[in-house]
């Protein structure tokens, strides 16, 4: 059996190219992703490493394809573990790293964006989901910080949960052309807006893009170099290749 971790738009482009087949698995972490995997072999559900462990016991997989966020980092690294642990073929699809130009501030992680947003003042549209925002709102201040979620049950609920008041939630489902970011950052009188290197496939490019006509600093969170293959065409070939040899 092959898994497929998903959770970004590549995981559904590839489940849609499988189609054909009938040995996979796709696991993604909430069920706001489930609407857009046009499969009924989709499991809803976060699992650490020792789950993934029964879960490929109990499957007999034999090949892991992680298609997760660039950012899900703790997935992608039990992911390994797990086939490495269990002898497991495992391939890792990596979105390319944006040209930001000169005008980003570009941090390295998470920790550098806290301190460098403690010591700034002013309008800051987040575009990161919700996953952060505990950790952002501890360092808020006096500042305005608005974020843009997705507009699933979780994320409001992460919302709920800090208290970030409803004019401080845009909660909408992308992506988004420069033109729409352009529109919503004006709207919200922006000076800072706060992003991830997601990649052309995640719309880093057009929000960049949209910051520079508005004159709006863009803050980027970086990520490390993860080695993976940026080929959706190799990731099927590999995925058809195992399913044929039966392993």
């Amino acid at each position: 059996m092959i898994w497929i971790i998903g959770g970004t738009s590549e995981a559904r482009e590839i489940v849609d190219r499988i189609k054909d087949l009938n040995n996979y698995i796709v696991t993604i972490a909430t069920d706001g992703g489930k609407e857009f995997i046009n499969s009924n072999r989709v499991l809803v559900g976060r699992m650490n490493y020792q789950e993934m462990v029964e879960f490929c016991k109990e499957n007999q997989i034999s090949l892991i394809v992680d298609l997760t966020h660039p950012y899900a980092e703790i997935v992608s690294q039990n992911a390994k573990k797990v086939a490495k642990d269990l002898e497991i073929y495992y391939i890792r699809y990596m979105r390319d790293k944006t040209y930001l130009g000169g005008n980003a501030i570009y941090l390295n992680n998470y920790e550098e964006a806290y301190d460098y947003l403690s010591t700034i003042s002013g309008t800051v549209f987040f575009t990161t989901g919700s996953k952060n925002i505990g950790d952002f709102e501890k360092i808020r201040g006096n500042n305005r910080f608005i974020y843009r979620i997705l507009p699933a049950i979780e994320s409001i609920e992460e919302c709920r949960k800090y208290n970030i008041q409803m004019k401080d939630i845009v909660a909408v489902l992308g992506p988004f052309s420069k033109k729409y970011n352009k529109a919503m950052l004006e709207e919200y009188k922006t000076e800072y807006c706060v992003m991830k290197d997601s990649g052309d496939k995640g719309g880093t490019l057009e929000k960049l893009l949209a910051c520079e006509e508005l004159g709006i600093k863009p803050i980027v969170i970086g990520r490390e170099y993860e080695r993976g293959i940026n080929d959706l065409d190799l990731v099927e070939k590999v995925i058809r290749e195992k399913n044929k040899g039966g392993k």
